[in-house]
């Protein structure tokens, strides 16, 4: 991986050359950041970009940084620990039981049942994994039928749905007309969760964000602009951090 000096700090980045960019543009997260490129921009482009837009990353990084250290951060999956769920948090009873498999529901709150032999050391993994599968279900099910819901009446209908652990976007429209969103859209408010999906149906008709495209999700989403500005502002708690108990 590249890495970008700026003053006395070093910044990894992925450098990737797309055949539909028209100009460059940088995507950043705490820790890095992407750099999308046209296919044929020469080495000295390259650097102008990143010589251009330094003071930007730079500041952009450290503010993210920053929002980054209110993520929920969770000690233990224990009863009363709590995680973000629909853009709350929301909290975990974990109650033994004669299973073999870890189970998880909900019910104004999450309630997980464990088997009663798992040996604590490994207990955290193996809920944590549960939970993950559980959430994952929960936004592929919630966007299928936006999909049905808000798609299909508008006469876009993909030609398939995934849901992935995307680093650096909450969704993307494929060439091959599938739609894919980010599993951590589930830790907001479902509304929210619906822009990012009518978002990426609409790309199936408009391939930009012209006013076109934007006419076409306001025509489904009227107030799409709160709902994006919810998503802008609030981003860096959408998930949860593991935090190692000290020793």
């Amino acid at each position: 991986m590249p890495v970008f000096r700026i003053g006395k700090q070093e910044f990894d980045y992925t450098l990737q050359r797309s055949p539909s960019a028209k100009t460059a543009r940088i995507t950043v997260t705490p820790a890095s950041f992407e750099l999308v490129v046209p296919e044929a921009a020469t080495e000295a482009q390259i650097h102008a970009v990143l010589h251009r837009r330094r003071a930007w990353i730079l500041e952009t990084v450290q503010k993210m940084q920053e929002r980054a250290k209110s993520q929920a951060r969770v000690y233990r999956f224990v009863s009363g620990a709590k995680i973000p769920y629909r853009g709350r948090m929301t909290k975990l009873t974990v109650e033994p039981f004669d299973g073999s498999l870890v189970e998880v529901g909900f019910r104004n709150g999450f309630l997980i049942r464990k088997p009663a032999d798992l040996l604590p050391d490994v207990a955290d993994a193996v809920i944590e994994s549960a939970l993950r599968l559980w959430l994952k279900r929960r936004v592929r099910d919630d966007v299928h039928l936006i999909v049905r819901q808000c798609g299909e009446r508008h006469g876009l209908k993909p030609r398939g749905v995934q849901i992935k652990d995307q680093k650096h976007m909450w969704g993307s429209c494929g060439q091959d007309r599938r739609i894919n969103l980010n599993w951590h859209l589930v830790f907001a408010p479902r509304a929210v969760l619906e822009y990012a999906a009518v978002h990426e149906l609409c790309h199936l008709r408009h391939r930009n964000h012209e006013p076109e495209f934007w006419r076409l999700v306001g025509s489904i989403l009227p107030d799409w602009e709160q709902r994006k500005e919810w998503l802008d502002r609030n981003e860096h708690l959408l998930g949860w951090e593991k935090v190692e108990p000290a020793a």
